[in-house]
C-alpha cells in the first residue's frame, strides 16, 4: 500500500512563512505528478499547485506569487513553500499524488495524504 504523510503545518502569524512536506511511502513504482490542495471550513478543497514527473508546475490562483512547489525525486518528497501569508490562507492542506505500485504497473492511481493544518493568524 501507498501513504502519503504530510508534515509542516502549524500557527503562524500574518505575513510569515511555512514550509509544507509531503513523502509518499510503500510499494511505489512511480509517481507521476504531486499536488496540494488546501481546505477551509466550509469551504470546497482546491488545488494550490502541482508538479510533473518531469518537473512542470502548474499553480493556480489560490495562493498567487505566495507560493512554490518542488520535488525532492529521489525521497519521493513534495514541498509546498509558503510565504506572506494571509490569514485567508487558513486551510487543511493535503498532498496529492497520481502513483503507480510495483503490484499493478499499469495503472495510475490516486492517493491523498491526510491534510496538516494552517492556521495563520496574530
Amino acid at each position: 500500500q501507498v501513504q502519503l504523510v504530510e508534515s509542516g503545518g502549524g500557527l503562524v502569524q500574518p505575513g510569515g512563512s511555512l514550509r509544507l512536506s509531503c513523502v509518499a511511502s510503500g510499494s511505489i513504482f512511480n509517481i507521476a505528478s504531486m499536488a496540494w490542495y488546501r481546505q477551509a471550513p466550509g469551504m470546497e478543497r482546491e488545488l494550490v499547485a502541482a508538479m510533473a514527473s518531469g518537473g512542470g508546475t502548474h499553480y493556480t490562483d489560490s495562493m498567487p506569487d505566495r507560493c512554490t512547489i518542488s520535488r525532492d525525486y529521489s525521497k519521493n518528497t513534495v514541498y509546498l513553500q509558503m510565504n506572506s501569508l494571509k490569514p485567508e490562507d487558513t486551510a487543511v492542506y493535503y498532498c496529492n499524488a497520481d502513483i503507480r505500485t510495483y503490484e499493478n504497473r499499469r495503472v495510475t492511481r490516486n492517493f491523498w495524504g491526510q491534510g496538516t493544518q494552517v492556521t495563520v493568524s496574530s
